[in-house]
């Protein structure tokens, strides 16, 4: 039997390696339950986002954590990539297409603050992080005598300030969390 192999790009991140080891496995296994052999080698792609530390709306916003996987695609480095829909262009890129969709995780926000405060417990003018716009309108919905910052980073980054007590929370995504 020959061993077809893949070449599966994929951001660095604990996250984005946990997601793209899923993907790769259900693809290992689809092939498999075929008849077939498959391998699915990981490449991390840097890409912009991972890079700079500047604000995503200074970054030009979407398209910074998947442009460089769309190059690498493109130029041939890798045959897939697994990213986050949220970080996509809504235009199509052309020559790439979405070819799947796994099931989805908890699509739920976490909030992970110091001491295990909740979101209604955080002492008012509390600094709370996300580089996400709609969880700093949230939090902000739900409590407007907090303050939001930026907050840029890999899941170990953000929860260390939260550790070094820089910030009263962050809010990021349950998966994540």
């Amino acid at each position: 039997m020959t061993t077809r192999t893949f070449v599966l790009g994929t951001r660095g991140s604990r996250l984005a390696l946990a997601q793209s080891t899923t993907v790769a496995r259900a693809i290992e296994e689809a092939g498999a339950r075929l008849g077939e052999e498959v391998r699915v080698n990981l490449e991390v792609v840097r890409t912009h986002g991972d890079v700079s530390a500047e604000p995503l709306a200074a970054l030009g916003g979407v398209g910074v954590f998947a442009a460089q996987l769309r190059l690498a695609l493109l130029g041939g480095e890798c045959d897939l990539a697994v990213h986050s829909f949220k970080d996509l262009p809504t235009a199509p890129t052309p020559g790439l297409r979405i070819a799947a969709v796994p099931q989805r995780e908890d699509p739920r926000d976490a909030l992970c603050a110091a001491d295990g405060a909740t979101l209604a417990s955080l002492p008012e003018g509390a600094l709370v992080g996300t580089g996400s716009p709609r969880r700093a309108a949230q939090v902000l919905a739900a409590r407007p005598d907090l303050f939001v910052c930026d907050l840029r980073g890999n899941v170990p980054t953000r929860l260390s300030r939260v550790r070094g007590l820089d910030l009263g929370a962050d809010a990021g995504t349950a998966p994540s969390a």
